[in-house]
Formats: structure tokens, sequence, C-alpha cells
């Protein structure tokens, strides 16, 4: 008897952006998040549901074993810390930088230089520790939420870390980069007991959503 699948999205650009894999992989999510009030999706297959949570909580519901598998931006994984899951396919999808930004009248360069401890705002904790330690910059991280751009505007920080896309939020606030961290795209991720005990419902659409990810990309 076949076992149900359960694949855990987050609305917007990674669901969007996720539905042409799932299609070469023969399941199509029959209601859009967007405008469905419901957190589970049906598709049309029986044996697989779309769960919709926020896109910080994908690694924790694929974990728990609450998911079976799910898709998750790097930047999330590297938060998350990624313990008990298996992480095989780099979809390439959902790309963007995580970047380091300040004021345009900000001299970056000189207070690196100086010494100076710096303020940065932040949701991406270990990601900004991680790389101001390596640089030998002293910082005091403050996480945010949301609206990172009107940290240092309103003398909140001195600089922020966040994703970067095209920029055009950065410009509009009078923020320019100054430091490239990485490239963030979004990865499959997967329960390791599901690979295990569901592997013979999992595998075939792991390895369809591997070769659409291939020929997009």
């Amino acid at each position: 008897m076949s076992q149900k699948l359960t694949l855990a999205l987050s609305k917007g650009r990674i669901f969007e952006e996720t539905l042409p894999l799932l299609a070469a992989a023969g399941i199509v999510v029959m209601e859009n998040p967007e405008t469905s009030r419901k957190l589970i999706l049906p598709t049309n297959d029986p044996l697989v549901n779309v769960i919709i949570v926020r896109a910080s909580d994908v690694p924790t519901y694929v974990q728990y074993g609450a998911a079976d598998f799910g898709v998750a931006g790097k930047d999330v994984l590297l938060e998350h810390g990624g313990e008990g899951l298996y992480q095989p396919i780099d979809l390439n999808i959902a790309k963007c930088r995580m970047s380091v930004a300040v004021s345009a009248g900000f001299d970056y360069a000189s207070a690196v230089r100086h010494g100076a401890r710096l303020r940065v705002a932040t949701k991406y904790l270990l990601t900004a520790r991680e790389h101001f330690a390596a640089k030998g910059v002293h910082v005091d991280l403050i996480k945010l939420y949301g609206s990172m751009e009107l940290a240092p505007l309103v003398g909140l920080a001195d600089a922020i870390v966040d994703l970067v896309s095209t920029g055009s939020t950065l410009r509009a606030n009078h923020l320019v980069e100054v430091e490239h961290i990485m490239e963030i795209s979004s990865r499959l991720v997967v329960n390791q007991a599901a690979l295990k005990l569901k592997h013979k419902q999992l595998q075939p659409i792991l390895e369809a959503i591997q070769a659409a990810a291939t020929r997009i990309t």
C-alpha cells in the first residue's frame, strides 16, 4: 500500500518557481495559495499534499517529519543548521544574493579599516556573525524581521545584512551594497527517515525534479 507524501512550500517566488519542477514529476497543485484559505493544498495525485508554511519554518516541518520533503532557500537552511535534513538538490530557483548594505553617505571601508564596532541589523544572525568574524570586524547584531532598509535610515544600525535581488529597494532608500557575502538559491530538502521509509514513492519524484531542475537551469 502506497504511503502519503507531504511537501512543504512557502508562498510567493519559491512556490511559483517550484511549480514547473513539480509538473515535470507529474504533480500539479490544484489550488493557488495566494487565493485559497487552505493551508493544506491537494494535488492531482491523491497521495501527495502540499502544506503552505512560512519560508523560515520549512526546514523545521521537514526535520520533524510533519513534511516528507520541502523547498527552502540556502539562507534559511544556514540559519536553521540543517539538522535531520538531507539536501540532495540545489534547484537553482529563487536566486538572489546575501549582501552587506549601508546608507549612501556612510564610509564603510573606513569604519572597517579603523576597527570601529558596527551595529548591524539582520534576521540572518548566524550568517552575519560568521561573515564579520572571518573578517575580524567587531559587530553588535540587531535582529529584525522586516523592513531591514529602515534601520540605517533612522540610526538603528550602521549596516544591514539582507537578501538582494535587483537592488531596487536599496536604491529607493538610498542604500548601497558594500559587500557580497554569498549567492543564494533554493534547495530541495528531505526528511531522512522518509527517504528510507517512503523511498519507493519519494525517489521517483526526487529524480524527476532533479532532472527538470537540470534542464531548466
